[in-house]
C-alpha cells in the first residue's frame, strides 16, 4: 500500500552537460535549455496536480536554480528548500572539465562508462595542479559542510556518494516524509542514482544501466518501510524521456570521425 510520494529531479541542462564535459562539483548555472526544462518540469507537475511541503536541493548552483524554477512554474515559491553537500553530484576528481566524448575517443568508451557509471570505481584524484582544484576548494561555500574542507573529497565512487548522502537521507529527509510531507529532491544525477540503487535494492552491477536524464521528475510511492510499491515513474511525454536517456547515454561514446 502506497502511503508516501517522493519525487526526484535531475537539475535541467546545465552549461557543461551541453558541451558534454564532467562538471562534478564546479559550479555552473543552466543552460537557456535547462531553465526550459525546469520550467517544463514544474508545468507538468501542476497539471498533474502535485503539491510540494518541502525540496531538498545540493550546494550547487544548478540544483538550487532548478529548484526555483520548479516552485516558480507550480505557483509555490513558498515552499522551504534546504540545501546540503551531501546531495552534490559525484565528485569525478581528475576527470573534472574534460570532454566525455574526447575521453572515450582516447581511452575507450568502457573506460569512461567504468568511470561514468560503475559502482565502485573512483576516478583519479584532484590534485592542486588541476585547473579547477581552488575554484572548488576555495569556494564559500564549502566552508559551511558540515565537515571541514580539508575532509571533503578529491573523487569519489558511486559507492562513496551513497555513503556521504545516506546519513542525511536517514537524518534529516526521512523524518520529513514519515511526517506525511511530499518531498521534492531536485539534485543530480549521481546523487539521485545513489539514493535509487538503495530505495530499490539495485545490484551493484545493474546499476550501470540507470540513466536519468535532466528535467524529468521520477516518482516513487513508498510504504510504512520507504519501500517502492511500484516502479519507479519518469513523469511526461515517454517518446522524449526516452530519447533524453539515449542522448545521456550517447555521451560518454566517441564520435565518429568525419
Amino acid at each position: 500500500m502506497s502511503m508516501y510520494k517522493l519525487f526526484l529531479l535531475r537539475h535541467g541542462e546545465g552549461a557543461w552537460n551541453r558541451e558534454n564535459r564532467f562538471c562534478s562539483w564546479v559550479d555552473q548555472k543552466l543552460s537557456e535549455d535547462g531553465v526550459k526544462e525546469a520550467q517544463d518540469c514544474g508545468r507538468l507537475l501542476k497539471e498533474l496536480g502535485y503539491n510540494f511541503d518541502l525540496v531538498f536541493t545540493s550546494i550547487l548552483s544548478r540544483s538550487i536554480q532548478t529548484a526555483w524554477l520548479v516552485l516558480e512554474a507550480m505557483g509555490q515559491e513558498w515552499v522551504p528548500v534546504v540545501k546540503s553537500w551531501r546531495l552534490n553530484e559525484r565528485h569525478y576528481g581528475a576527470l573534472i572539465g574534460l570532454n566525455r566524448a574526447e575521453m572515450a575517443a582516447r581511452h575507450g568508451e568502457e573506460k569512461v562508462k567504468l568511470w561514468r557509471r560503475s559502482y565502485d570505481i573512483t576516478p583519479p584524484p584532484i590534485d592542486e595542479s588541476h585547473p579547477y582544484f581552488s575554484e572548488i576548494y576555495t569556494d564559500r561555500r564549502y566552508s559551511t559542510c558540515d565537515v571541514k574542507k580539508e575532509k571533503l573529497p578529491r573523487a569519489e565512487s558511486l559507492k562513496e556518494v551513497l555513503d556521504r548522502l545516506l546519513p542525511y537521507w536517514e537524518s534529516t529527509v526521512v523524518p520529513e516524509i514519515c511526517q506525511g510531507r511530499t518531498v521534492l529532491i531536485a539534485a543530480h544525477g549521481n546523487s539521485c542514482r545513489a539514493l535509487l540503487k538503495h530505495l530499490e535494492g539495485i545490484s551493484d552491477e545493474d546499476i550501470a544501466s540507470v540513466t536519468l536524464p535532466t528535467g524529468i521528475p521520477v516518482l516513487l510511492e513508498l510504504d510504512a518501510q520507504l519501500k517502492p510499491v511500484k516502479g519507479r515513474q519518469l513523469l511526461g511525454d515517454q517518446q522524449k524521456i526516452q530519447a533524453a536517456i539515449k542522448k545521456v547515454e550517447d555521451q560518454g561514446k566517441a564520435k565518429a570521425s568525419t
